[in-house]
């Protein structure tokens, strides 16, 4: 057999040669007959503990299923605790803190934008109420009911609802010609 004497990192691919000569080095030739006994012996002895602790695993866990039913404490129950405690431990972390306060600071200024929204648009129609134009259509509604009232009234009961609705839409058409040519002439001498 041929030696090279390339360095660690031989760029060449492995021949068939080289594949039998790592065949053939025994690695079980590192250690002894008496080891290998004392390391089997030991592994023997670990598998057993390990078969023992998994019995007195299985022995515990049956156990502690045991108490727990005697206690009344369900699956159910459990799952409730480990939800609340769960549910506990987000309200007390940082992050829900803050960001539970940034949520009440937008409420509170969402809130407020609301009252001040509502407090402008109550002074708005407190204006529109006292304008001339809301006033005078008041006063057209407040005629007209007191016309249909007074139709009820004097027809002692007779005649129907829409008979005295219409009789009262048009006795209040008659008096809007009036009060629209004073608003009209009203507005001409303003201008």
């Amino acid at each position: 057999m041929e030696t090279r004497q390339q360095g660690l990192l031989d760029p060449e691919p492995l021949t068939e040669v080289d594949e039998e000569m790592v065949s053939e080095v025994d690695l079980q030739n590192t250690v002894t007959d008496e080891e290998r006994e004392e390391i089997l012996s030991e592994l023997t002895k670990l598998e057993e503990e390990i078969s023992t602790l998994r019995q007195v695993l299985a022995s515990k866990e049956s156990l502690h299923s045991e108490l727990k039913a005697k206690l009344g404490i369900t699956p159910l129950s459990e799952l409730k605790q480990n939800f609340n405690r769960s549910w506990y431990d987000m309200q007390t972390s940082t992050a829900y803190k803050k960001t539970s306060e940034t949520l009440s600071t937008a409420g509170q200024k969402t809130s407020a934008a609301f009252t001040t929204l509502g407090t402008a648009i109550s002074r708005k129609f407190g204006d529109m109420r006292n304008s001339p134009s809301f006033k005078s259509f008041e006063e057209k509604v407040e005629s007209t009911v007191s016309n249909i009232k007074t139709k009820v009234g004097s027809q002692g009961g007779g005649g129907s609802f829409e008979e005295v609705l219409s009789s009262a839409a048009h006795a209040s058409a008659q008096e809007t010609p009036s009060n629209n040519l004073s608003e009209s002439s009203d507005h001409e001498r303003t201008c």
